[in-house]
This record gives C-alpha cells, sequence and structure tokens, in this order.
C-alpha cells in the first residue's frame, strides 16, 4: 500500500471510532469512554497486520460488531468494549490474562466465551452444528452478552460475504438460519433476525430472493400511497385526543414472504399482507395502556375490524417482553391490512430486543427473558439428549406461537402452541410434572394429550405413586418437559439395571461363573446386545431369564465352542460396553429359519405380546397377520391353511408397550377391589389402560386391561394378583 492509501484508511479508521461513540453518546459517562477508547487502541495495534479477504483492514470488522451492538442492540459500553476485542484472542498475541490485566474480569469472560465459541469445529454434517449449538447456549452461563456479540459478528459476517467463495457463503448462510436467526428471535432482536433470515435466503436461493426484492420495491410507491390514504383518514381524530404520534408502514420481509408463497402455495401478488401499518404513540409509563386501547378506539371508528384478529400482547405481554396491541381492519380499497399500536417504549423493546427490555425493567416485574433463561438451563442439564432433536425440539419452542392458560389460582402461564397439561404441570414445576396423574381442564377431566388452548384453566392431578412412563414422550412437546421426562426413564432403567446385575452375579453363581468384565463382554456378544446396560437391564426385566442364562453356561462349558470362540472367532471387545445406556431395540417378530424381518399386524382375536409363542398367516388382503400359537383361531388356521403359516417369534421386548387383558375371579370382600389396583400401580412397569369390576351374590369378577412390555412381567404380575386374598383365579384373556 502506498502512504496515501495508508494515510487514508487510518482516516476511515478514526472516523469508525467517532462513529461508534456518536451512536451513544449521550449515555455513556466519561469512564465509558475511557474503557471503549482503550479497547478500540488496543484492537486497532492488535490486528494491524491483519486483512480480510475483501483486502480490507481485519479492523473494520471489530468496529462494525461493536457498532451494532452500540445502535441495533443498545448495549452498554463493557459490551461495547468487548465487541472491540472479540476477535482478539483468537487471532492475535494477546492472552485472556492480558485482557483480565488490561480490563477488567467481565469483559475477559464475555471475550473469553466468544473465543470458545469460535474454537467450535466449522465443518461437519447437521449433528455436528447441532452439537456446536448446544455448547454455544452453555455459554450463556457465562453472560448472555456472549450470545448476543455472537449474534452481532455474525450479522456483520453476513453482510459482508461476497468476496466469499460460492461453497463458503451457502454453508454460513444455511447454518445463520438453522442456528442464529432463531436465537436472534427468541432475544427479541426482531431487527437482526429479519436482516439474518433475508440473508440467508440471499445466499441459499439467490434466485428467489432477487425476484421477491424486486417485487417488493415494484410495489413499494403503491404502498406508499395505501400507507398515506390510511394516515389521512385518522390523522385528524388522533390530533383531537391530543397525543403524539408517528404512523409508518413496515414491509413483510423477504424471507417471510417466501415462507408465506410456499405455506399457502400463492404467488407474491396472492400474499395480501406483506406489510402493516404501524402507530407509535409517546406516553408515560402510567398511560401507555389506557392510550393504546383509545388509538384503537379512533382505528376502529373508521375501519371496520376484524374480530378474531385481535392480539392483545398488551395485558399478557410475550415471553420475550413483546408489547402492542395488532388489529387487522378493513382498510382503504376494501383490503384487510394489520394495524401494530405501540408506545414508544414497546416500540424500543420490540426493535431492540433484551437491552431495551433490562432498561425498562422495574420492580420486581417478571421477566420474561429470565424465565427462558432458566428453562433454557433445565434442557441443557440433560446431555444424553440427541443434539439434533434438541435443536429441532428448541427451535420449535422458540418459533411457534404462545398461547396462554391459567392455574386454578389464576396466575397466568404462556405456553407454546400446541402444549398439552404435561406440559403445563412441568412448566409449574419439574416435581408436578413427574407426579402428574390426570388433568381437569376447564372443570373437565381431559387425557394428557388435550392441546390447550388460550384462555383455558388447568388443574393438575398428582399421585405419591405415579411416575413418568414411556408413552408420556407422546404427550408432551416442550423441551423442559421431554427432557425432564427422558431423564426420569433413564434413571428407571438405570435402577432396573442395576438390580439386573445383582440378579445376574447370583445366577452365574449357580453355574460356577464370575461376573467379571471378561463374562459381560462375552454375554453382550452372546446375546447380540450393545451395551453392559442392556444387558442387566434384560436381566432385570426378564426377558433373559434363567433358561436363557443356562443355554450360554452350557454354551461356555462346551469344549469345542470354547476353542473354537478362542482360538477362530475370539469376540473382539466391544467399545460400546461400558456405555450407560440402554439400547432402544424395540421389540419386533422374526419369520423363518433365516429369521427374516417382514410387515406383519398383530391379530386382534388373541393380542399377541412379547415372550408368546407366535406364528404368522399369510392373509389375502392384509399381508401377514400374527397370531398366538394358542389362540382360538390357531387349529382352525393351521389344519385349512397349512401352507400360509410361517413359522416366527419375537426377538428383543424391553421398550415397546402392548396390551394384555386380565380377568380375575374371586369371592367378594371390603376392599378387594382397592387392594388389587394398589398391586398393579406399585407394580414396576405396568400401567391400567381400563378397569371393571362386578359383583354377583358374593362372586367378584374384574375384568382389567394393562400396559406390559414384556411376557415375563405379565407373568410376575399374574402371581401377585393371585396372591391377594379372596381372589381364586387370574387368567389371561
Amino acid at each position: 500500500m502506498t502512504e496515501v492509501e495508508i494515510a487514508e484508511e487510518n482516516k476511515l479508521i478514526a472516523q469508525g471510532y467517532k462513529d461508534l461513540l456518536k451512536i451513544s453518546y449521550q449515555t455513556l459517562t466519561d469512564e465509558d469512554k475511557k474503557l471503549i477508547r482503550k479497547a478500540f487502541d488496543i484492537a486497532v495495534e492488535a490486528h494491524a497486520p491483519q486483512r480480510r479477504k475483501s483486502g480490507e483492514a481485519y479492523i473494520f470488522h471489530p468496529i462494525a460488531v461493536a457498532k451494532i451492538v452500540a445502535k441495533e442492540i443498545g448495549l452498554d459500553a463493557t459490551a461495547i468494549a468487548a465487541a472491540l476485542l472479540h476477535d482478539v484472542v483468537e487471532d492475535t498475541e494477546y492472552s485472556l490474562n492480558d485482557i483480565e490485566r488490561l480490563f477488567n474480569p467481565t469483559i475477559a469472560r464475555i471475550v473469553d466465551g466468544l473465543t470458545k465459541i469460535a474454537h467450535l469445529k466449522k465443518d461437519g454434517d447437521i449433528s455436528t452444528q447441532a452439537e456446536n449449538f448446544r455448547k454455544m447456549l452453555l455459554t450463556l452461563n457465562e453472560d448472555v452478552r456472549v450470545i448476543i456479540i455472537k449474534i452481532a459478528d455474525r450479522l456483520h459476517n453476513m453482510q459482508t460475504m461476497d468476496s466469499m467463495p460460492d461453497y463458503k457463503q451457502v454453508k454460513i448462510a444455511s447454518e445463520t438460519l438453522y442456528i442464529y436467526a432463531p436465537i436472534a428471535h427468541r432475544l427479541g432482536l426482531y431487527n437482526i433476525k429479519t436482516e439474518l433470515e433475508d440473508l440467508g435466503l440471499k445466499y441459499t436461493e439467490p434466485e428467489v430472493y432477487s425476484d421477491i426484492q424486486n417485487s417488493i420495491k415494484e410495489s413499494k410507491e403503491e404502498q406508499d400511497r395505501y400507507i398515506k390514504e390510511f394516515s389521512d383518514i385518522i390523522d385528524d381524530s388522533l390530533n383531537k385526543e391530543g397525543l403524539e404520534y408517528t404512523i409508518y408502514g413496515r414491509h413483510k420481509s423477504v424471507f417471510s414472504i417466501r415462507r408465506k408463497m410456499l405455506k399457502q402455495g400463492v404467488s407474491f401478488d396472492e400474499v395480501y399482507d406483506k406489510f402493516a401499518i404501524r402507530i407509535v404513540f409517546r406516553s408515560d409509563r402510567a398511560n401507555e395502556k389506557f392510550l393504546a386501547w383509545k388509538v384503537y378506539s379512533v382505528v376502529t371508528d373508521h375501519f371496520r375490524p376484524n374480530p378474531v384478529r385481535l392480539r392483545d400482547w398488551i395485558s399478557s405481554p410475550k415471553s420475550t417482553g413483546y408489547e402492542a396491541l395488532h388489529i387487522t381492519v378493513m382498510g382503504p380499497d376494501g383490503k384487510w391490512v394489520e394495524v401494530q399500536i405501540r408506545s414508544e417504549r414497546m416500540h424500543e423493546v420490540a426493535e431492540k430486543g433484551y437491552a431495551a427490555h433490562y432498561k425498562y425493567k422495574q420492580g420486581n416485574q417478571e421477566d420474561g427473558l429470565e424465565e427462558w433463561l432458566n428453562r433454557l438451563q433445565d434442557a441443557l442439564e440433560n446431555p444424553e439428549v440427541n443434539a439434533v432433536d434438541f435443536v429441532e425440539q428448541f427451535k420449535l419452542n422458540l418459533y411457534s406461537k404462545e398461547i396462554f392458560v391459567f392455574t386454578p389460582k389464576g396466575d397466568l402461564k404462556s405456553l407454546p402452541k400446541g402444549s398439552t397439561p404435561l406440559d403445563f404441570a412441568f412448566a409449574i414445576h419439574t416435581e408436578v410434572g413427574m407426579r402428574t396423574r390426570g388433568a381437569r381442564v376447564n372443570g373437565k377431566l381431559v387425557p394428557l394429550s388435550h392441546e390447550l388452548k388460550s384462555g383455558d384453566q388447568v388443574d393438575i392431578i398428582t399421585s405419591e405413586n405415579q411416575k413418568p412412563t414411556k408413552n408420556w414422550l407422546d404427550y408432551a412437546t416442550t423441551a423442559r418437559a421431554r427432557s425432564k421426562i427422558k431423564s426420569a426413564l433413564k434413571e428407571d432403567q438405570t435402577l432396573i439395571a442395576d438390580e439386573g446385575k445383582v440378579v445376574l452375579a447370583r445366577k452365574l453363581k449357580s453355574q460356577k461363573i464370575n461376573l467379571d468384565n471378561n463374562v459381560v463382554n462375552e454375554m453382550v456378544n452372546f446375546f447380540k446386545l450393545k451395551t453392559s446396560q442392556d444387558l442387566f437391564y434384560r436381566v432385570g426385566t426378564g426377558v433373559i431369564d434363567n433358561k436363557a442364562i443356562k443355554e450360554y453356561a452350557s454354551s461356555r462349558s462346551n469344549a469345542l465352542y470354547s476353542f473354537i470362540k478362542n482360538k477362530i472367532r475370539k469376540p473382539k471387545s466391544n467399545p460400546d460396553l461400558d456405555k450407560q445406556e440402554v439400547t432402544e431395540n424395540y421389540d419386533d417378530i422374526v419369520f423363518g429359519k433365516e429369521q427374516v424381518q417382514l410387515d406383519y399386524t398383530l391379530s386382534k382375536c388373541c393380542n399377541p405380546i412379547p415372550g408368546d409363542s407366535v406364528f404368522g398367516f399369510t392373509t389375502v388382503s392384509e399381508g401377514i397377520k400374527v397370531h398366538k400359537n394358542n389362540c382360538p383361531n390357531a387349529i382352525s388356521l393351521q389344519s385349512k391353511f397349512a401352507y400360509r403359516i410361517i413359522s416366527a417369534k419375537w426377538i428383543d421386548s424391553t421398550q415397546r408397550e402392548h396390551k394384555a387383558d386380565l380377568i380375575l375371579t374371586g369371592i367378594d370382600r371390603l376392599g378387594l377391589v382397592q387392594e388389587v389396583t394398589q398391586v398393579i400401580s406399585e407394580f414396576m412397569s405396568v400401567n391400567i389402560k381400563s378397569i371393571s369390576f362386578s359383583s354377583d351374590d358374593g362372586i367378584f369378577k374384574g375384568e382389567i386391561t394393562v400396559v406390559v412390555t414384556n411376557k415375563k412381567i405379565l407373568q410376575t404380575l399374574m402371581q401377585n394378583l393371585n396372591k391377594i386374598n379372596g381372589i381364586d383365579k387370574v387368567t389371561r384373556s
């Protein structure tokens, strides 16, 4: 570079610093200005030799990020200084200790969090991205400003990607849409979220982006005319009320229009709500709500409202802190138009999110963001959850619309749309969720899968004996509820496995075999399992019973088998052996000598469950149907259609739940029904699906449908029921 070019560049760097100070000059103290100046000087010195791919000095990037942090988000001097320094430890000779010594522990902590994110692997498939996302969210423990500065950093990178190769543009844009835009949305940074989404679309689908962008420009003049026509009609009425206000239009983002076109299968011209009208009024805090409804009254005096499209986010703010009145009215030219009514404070919170939310926060007012961060920590506490599942669930909760439901005492709770009573129970408290037995919505009993609606009053019924079951995962939708249920199920599996380990050691001892690592490895291979936990769990649930253990012992003592095993086919040590997990290998049926897996259905005439002796019957129109060997129809089928019979057997039976019908008969006595239900409810891994009892002249009959995982558990349950005083016989229907 020539001296003239260097001088020109230095002038631009100095101008960048002045612009940065100008943004928040009025709110900065002298100490703040000194802090920012010091951070600026060190950043300039540290990055002096570096250039970006575009050829410009690297220092322009930290200055731009600091400007976004100051102007778009409105953060404090500490965050501005940290933004200036965010790449110093990652890219230069400065260490974290240097930053702490030169500044303070807070700035060092934020820079450290940003450096950790920078160290995450940039390449890899979607699961690597998901794992990185989870690690990035863990930095929220240190300081939420870490994530906010990272979002600002990503925004500037997206704004300046033109000089990058195409494949990198697509990768960074995809990651932005997958990870950064959802977090910006949840932190209330709507302007930044919108820009990230639009830029993401620009690089992932450039032609689509360009077409929509051009269409927006072409229709802008018409929209401006429409907004002026709308304003002219209500201006006089608003002025008469003595209101200070501004009316302007907000155009829907390119990304939002694209999403709507795809979702509704319409063209650009057919998207009717491409823009909204925004009325922002000046008010003190005390009169905001009153004046918002006054503006609403004026607007609806002139334009007919759609009663179904009123959204009152002032009485019940969103959990991001967003407040506004949204109404849809029939505007000029007979077009529906959305009108958003906000105070200046509400507008700032809506535009800048987190920072403005805290700036205006008063007293002990509930803080939606803080509540969200707590919920996020709950979800992060469960490291066993698959990373991609975690991200998908998390994003679902981020983008989903909210509903507002009431507790029995009238407190308001916000939940994502589609939530169930189980989600509500876990939102109140983990213990309430874990002990949920049922729920009343608006005074009526409902199933746990019932979808809640705004305005519902929910009362959770709990029981000390209740604990989560696997089918709860079908009813729960929120990340918090699902992670807690999965943790509880894992704990349950661990307890069963611990008991199974003790039982296995005892049974092997009777076969003169000591339980050690080699034996465990051999047994896992023998039973074609994956982990030691699989083995212990299956012993605990009775799937691997005495007969199976004896088969293993006899195969071990067989000299020929031992020779082959040790000399030729010695089983390799399993790398997954010590994993503390039970493999989700659902029950299945295999057919024929080759044990092939085919599509089948379970016949309703005999309801076979895992462990039952079964056979397959090839029907004419319904494929293979599986019957129990002692099914009432078995003899008839086997004699008439022998050529259609296929041998079949269950493999693995520890996870899926199946229905079984029991019939109890005996002599009636006081308290018998209670004792029967108590035995079942206390029994591990068994749930009652339906129950009915009748008594006729002292003779008792009960019909119970239970849900079990396998035959062994059902047999043990039947034995326990048979021991009850008064029960004569327990049979399976």
